[in-house]
């Protein structure tokens, strides 16, 4: 008996209407993205293991997809590390290749791969597929497309308020004006580690913090301290990060709490001057939250994220990277971008019912087959109706005139447009409205203005 077919967990199938709602997504954030001069670029799906491997700290990296060498994969294994077992290190012996795990690293590669080719400072987006050995749930696959769009080349805070900025233009135009744009500062948590006595513990601070909405406060703490990080010093970042109110407000208590930590001085200067920098109706919608640690290794400046009271996970983040090009070899190219997540943002317009009603998968016109000479005169009266902007189609076979407009009916076609014998002769259509139930007699010629006629009613 044959097997089900199914899809592997955590991807899925896409139908023709939902395809259609992802692209309006797509469309939309690519509109805004090149109304502030940002260009598209594309790279593989899969990179070089080392090019991915140690860009996303610990937990990233066990979440790669790694692809086995073609061939006998194992030929050239340590019967060693075969032996023990040693899956960590063999696999570099079997894997040179995997799935990239987000767009930001390949794009550092690509940046330094065509450093000569490009303008700088280099203003890019990017929208697709990227890949994790995550744990599959809702608002979480293991297959995803990204929409990241980045500027890399200029150090200037600038970047990261027209970021914000184009993040809130994008929700507005998709619907999801009342986000919550959270933001924070690498230099700030760093400050906090320093004035807590965990400089040299910085790295484990950052992964444990980014868990305080899973697992919560007092699991954080425990984790923590069971790493080997001093209780007195994890008692104290976790006081501080708590701290909320009124950005300046905060800023200003920040500041007393990390007296004579010049980093700390220096991320909290900058997270003013990029709220400064944001038109009011933005600078309305972003709060300090000094719990967002975002654990990936190549954040150094501003943090950020973005949320909706309507669902549960980020729906955008990013943040600034001032050296990440330097690990391919070309050092002082600082950078930053945000990441849309497409699928997440999908879901949450799915649930709020926000697509328009006017996207749908089908034609706006089907002749009926009756006959060879029939199909021919609809044939090129289709043809004139697509050349005036709709869509058309002709049934293929000659079959009876019920199962072709049950096919009509299914996919939501608005006009039937029947071609008879005496239709032919008369040089007429008869024309079905699927939404009214009217019918109408239109000369053949007369195609093309009824239809754009009726779109306008």
């Amino acid at each position: 008996m044959a097997t089900k077919p199914s899809t592997p967990k955590g991807t899925r199938d896409f139908l023709p209407l939902q395809s259609l709602k992802r692209q309006f997504i797509f469309d939309t954030a690519r509109s805004v993205f090149q109304q502030f001069g940002y260009v598209p670029i594309e790279t593989p799906a899969m990179e070089n293991t080392e090019t991915l491997l140690g860009k996303y700290g610990e937990e990233g990296d066990k979440l790669i997809y790694k692809i086995l060498n073609n061939g006998d994969f194992l030929s050239k294994a340590s019967e060693d590390k075969l032996a023990a077992k040693d899956s960590n290190s063999l696999s570099f012996e079997i894997s040179d290749r995997a799935l990239r795990y987000d767009l930001t690293v390949p794009f550092a590669r690509f940046v330094v791969q065509n450093q000569n080719e490009l303008t700088f400072p280099f203003k890019r987006f990017q929208i697709q597929p990227v890949w994790r050995a995550d744990r599959p749930q809702k608002g979480r696959y293991r297959e995803f497309y990204q929409c990241d769009v980045d500027v890399i080349g200029s150090d200037s805070l600038l970047n990261e308020s027209e970021l914000l900025t184009i993040v809130d233009e994008v929700f507005t135009k998709l619907g999801l004006g009342d986000i919550v744009i959270r933001l924070n500062n690498r230099k700030i948590l760093s400050g906090i580690a320093t004035a807590a006595g965990m400089k040299e513990h910085f790295q484990s601070m950052t992964i444990a913090i980014d868990k305080l909405d899973k697992i919560g406060p007092e699991k954080v703490k425990e984790e923590m301290i069971a790493q080997g990080l001093p209780e007195a010093g994890v008692k104290k970042v976790l006081n501080l990060i708590k701290l909320k109110g009124k950005v300046d407000d905060t800023l200003r208590m920040l500041a007393g709490a990390v007296v004579g930590v010049e980093e700390a001085y220096k991320g909290i200067e900058e997270v003013k001057n990029v709220i400064k920098a944001l038109p009011e109706r933005v600078r309305s919608k972003v709060e300090l939250d000094l719990t967002l640690a975002r654990g990936l290794n190549y954040y150094t400046g501003a943090i950020i994220e973005v949320g909706h009271k309507d669902f549960n996970s980020s729906i955008c983040g990013g943040g600034r990277y001032d050296n990440l090009t330097g690990i391919f070899g070309l050092d002082g190219m600082s950078g930053v971008g945000v990441s849309f997540g497409a699928d997440r943002i999908y879901d949450l317009m799915e649930d709020k019912n926000l697509f328009p009603t006017s996207l749908k998968a089908s034609s706006d016109v089907l002749f009926v087959n009756f006959g060879p000479a029939e199909a021919l005169a609809c044939i090129a009266m289709a043809s004139e109706i697509r050349s005036v902007g709709f869509s058309a189609e002709v049934y293929p076979d000659e079959a009876k005139l019920k199962k072709q407009m049950k096919y009509a009916d299914s996919k939501g076609i608005r006009f039937v447009m029947m071609v008879g014998t005496e239709e032919l002769a008369n040089k007429q259509v008869t024309v079905k409205d699927m939404i009214t139930g009217e019918q109408h007699t239109v000369f053949q010629k007369d195609i093309s203005s009824f239809v754009i006629d009726k779109h306008q009613d």
